[in-house]
């Protein structure tokens, strides 16, 4: 039971972090409908994907992350698309939330954003430590994360309840075809967690029977969590909702997001140190080097540009990375039905139709994502 509980943790505190802070916004801007489609439509997409992806980790023997999964069934080249499709979507991930993070904690303290950059570094400094000590750390900071997500849920519904107004909801008619489009990849950020499933074959071990509950639980929990996260946010501001949510509950909730971006941050660049380690060979402190350096150099390079803002981020890193990460996913489910070590505890049917069909759908949302980043 306790190892089904981490692994659920472990699912939910990787899915739940900036994506979160960035969802009330795209949701009011789209409109209310339309906003839940597309976390409906998005969430069914992943559950499909990683079940899939949890097949195939039940199918393999050895240990990897997904870009030695990719090698195993697609090829040096499948490993090769792998890596660039996580490292987009990982690197683009670190990035919001050292911004996330920074913004917070400038607002917290000065009740600005002036002094924002100063405690990114702090922050990207204190967990690129812990990072180091591998699955301990993440395992105590994913039930930390988990548990600051739930607290902040329960305690918004209690606070903000009387606070809500039915008006709030109602389209404004001001809405565009971009719009509609807004949040695709936004929510799309905010699902992905691809990069879990490895570190939950990991802590079932011999529970492996516990992998298909434990992504079908996560993605349904999530689901609930997204969708009550943007009626209070937009019920309580409406038009005036912020691209990072917490900045519209007051300083707790700030606080309570920084936690949730933590176990997040921490779960992704373990994931980074292991790919490199585990699927690449990399010497342990190399990998660590590659994990929490790019990063680091890439947001500074932002902020100093000012050429990204927290929810383009958002949706650029979730369209391109998920859809592409989702594609290759799909590509070797196909293959390890005949290439697998073992036979997996559950398995699900898949065919050239499925392929198709999942890609297209996912495809054409990026596009749209792209079309509305750039327009």
């Amino acid at each position: 039971m306790r190892k089904t509980i981490l692994a659920l943790a472990t699912l939910i505190g990787t899915m739940i972090g900036a994506g979160i802070l960035g969802i009330p916004y795209v949701v009011m801007k789209s409109g209310f409908a339309i906003g839940l489609i597309h976390i409906f439509v998005i969430a069914f997409l992943i559950m499909i994907t990683m079940l899939y992806l949890g097949e195939i980790a039940l199918r393999t023997n050895h240990s990897f992350q997904l870009t030695g999964y990719a090698e195993k069934y697609l090829g040096k080249k499948g490993k090769i698309a792998m890596m660039l499709a996580l490292g987009f979507g990982i690197y683009a991930a670190l990035i919001a939330y050292l911004l996330g993070v920074g913004e917070s904690f400038s607002f917290l303290f000065y009740n600005t954003s002036s002094h924002a950059l100063y405690f990114s570094i702090a922050f990207w400094l204190f967990l690129s430590i812990i990072s180091y000590f591998g699955l301990k750390a993440l395992e105590s900071g994913e039930f930390i994360g988990v548990s600051a997500i739930f607290i902040s849920i329960i305690a918004m519904t209690i606070f903000f309840a009387n606070k809500l107004s039915f008006a709030n909801f109602i389209p404004n008619n001001t809405e565009t075809f971009l719009d509609y489009l807004l949040p695709f990849g936004v929510i799309l950020f905010a699902f992905l967690s691809y990069t879990a499933i490895p570190e939950v074959k990991r802590i079932l071990k011999n529970s492996k029977n516990e992998m298909k509950r434990s992504i079908i639980l996560a993605i349904i929990i999530c689901s609930f969590i997204y969708i009550l996260f943007a009626i209070i946010v937009i019920g309580y501001k409406g038009q005036n909702a912020p691209e990072m949510a917490t900045f519209a509950l007051g300083k707790p909730f700030v606080l309570l997001g920084v936690l949730t971006m933590s176990s997040a941050y921490l779960a992704l660049s373990i994931a980074l140190i292991d790919m490199f380690y585990l699927d690449f060979g990399q010497p342990k402190i190399k990998s660590w080097f590659f994990a929490v350096l790019i990063p680091l150099i890439l947001f500074i390079l932002f902020k100093f540009l000012n050429v990204a803002s927290f929810t383009k981020i958002l949706g650029i890193g979730g369209a391109i990375s998920g859809t592409f990460t989702a594609i290759l996913i799909l590509l070797m489910a196909n293959k390890a039905k005949f290439l697998g070590d073992r036979k997996p505890e559950y398995s699900l049917p898949i065919s050239k139709l499925i392929i198709w069909l999942l890609s297209i759908i996912f495809i054409i949302g990026t596009i749209a994502e792209i079309i509305r980043t750039f327009t």
